[in-house]
């Protein structure tokens, strides 16, 4: 499987929103591509802390996540990075893209100068644990959420 990875462009919006809500978690809470999802991609594509990444096989958009700088005080100043809103389509789930996803953002983040890579992941989601911690990912922190909306 000849996989790219890239910054999504524009165009891959409709791709992505798809890949986001094809989750049943996070159907819900994603919606159908709108001027909110145009919105967001602008910002964060003007942020140069924030990259929205995909994977493409074939020229179709197959995989997406979102990574996040953090820049810190604790740890000596360290940057982090947060990965975020990772998928993959379901045809190709199982199939190693999502190993190859995290790899590849775990090497961005070192060359960016990462000291640390960190995500989140929802509590009932027990693939995705098995997952994280077969990359060496270690459920060290207990999260909370607060919504605001």
């Amino acid at each position: 499987m000849s996989v790219e990875f890239r910054l999504a462009r524009p165009g891959d919006l409709p791709a992505i929103v798809s890949l986001i809500a094809d989750d049943a978690i996070a159907a819900a809470r994603t919606g159908e591509l709108g001027e909110e999802h145009r919105a967001a991609f602008d910002a964060i594509e003007a942020d140069p802390g924030n990259e929205l990444v995909v994977a493409e096989l074939d020229g179709e958009v197959v995989g997406t996540m979102q990574l996040t700088y953090i820049p810190g005080i604790s740890r000596r100043g360290a940057l982090r990075l947060q990965i975020e809103a990772v998928r993959v389509a379901a045809p190709l789930r199982g199939r190693g893209l999502g190993r190859r996803m995290m790899e590849w953002a775990v090497e961005r983040g070192r060359a960016r100068g990462c000291a640390l890579v960190q995500l989140t992941t929802d509590k009932t989601r027990k693939d995705a644990h098995r997952f994280y911690d077969s990359l060496g990912f270690v459920a060290s922190h207990e999260g909370y959420k607060l919504a605001l909306s």
